[in-house]
């Protein structure tokens, strides 16, 4: 993949230089992220990963610890890859209503049920601005009408929960799923399931994400 790498290096250069002019793509923001965002993944290992996806491969690239990593959906405003067996990431592309772009990295591990983190960040991982963009629900906001009455009930026998994120660029939708039912015995979610929602869904509108009834 040597020679394939340094036709794609290339062609990010190219970008670069032209990147005041185009939108950010998720393939770009993906490469030209730093260590710290992650950190299992240095440049040449992203560049191997668009490079199996690209050329219709599903050769996993090797992380720094052992694992395996693959893209597995990749378009222009959004990508979506696992980084080992019990974790994934979504990019997702998020043009603001002045014309820039933002970063939306949403982190997913499957044990004991999909359960998600989202984290936004300026154009090239500059700065982390979720608080400005997305208010992330707490309890309170996942309690059904019966759910509000009996909130004590429901605090005491939920000590967390289990929220899968993913976000659909077309519809500018994001979607919050409930888990909480593949960690709960059955006994108890049997209890408390009438005062959970099982999701929930914000649209973007270019300045905030905003929490639909």
């Amino acid at each position: 993949m040597v020679k394939i790498r340094k036709i794609v290096t290339a062609v990010f250069v190219l970008a670069g230089c032209a990147a005041s002019y185009a939108q950010l793509t998720a393939q770009q923001a993906f490469v030209d992220a730093p260590r710290t965002v992650f950190p299992l993944l240095d440049r040449d290992a992203k560049l191997d990963m668009v490079d199996y996806y690209n050329s219709g491969m599903a050769t996993p690239t090797k992380n720094v610890m052992d694992g395996k990593s693959l893209i597995t959906s990749m378009a222009p405003m959004k990508m979506n890859f696992t980084m080992t067996d019990a974790s994934c990431y979504e990019v997702d592309m998020l043009p603001t209503a002045d014309g820039d772009t933002l970063i939306a990295l949403i982190g997913t591990v499957a044990t004991p049920a999909p359960d998600s983190q989202m984290t936004i960040y300026t154009k090239g991982w500059r700065a982390n601005v979720t608080k400005s963009y997305f208010a992330k629900p707490v309890l309170a906001d996942w309690l059904t009408a019966e759910g509000k009455s009996r909130s004590g009930e429901v605090e005491g026998l939920v000590p967390f929960l289990l929220i899968g994120y993913t976000y659909d660029p077309g519809s500018k939708t994001l979607t919050l799923t409930n888990n909480t039912r593949r960690f709960l015995s059955a006994d108890v979610y049997e209890i408390v399931e009438p005062c959970l929602k099982q999701s929930m869904t914000y649209s973007w509108n270019g300045k905030k994400f905003i929490a639909q009834p």
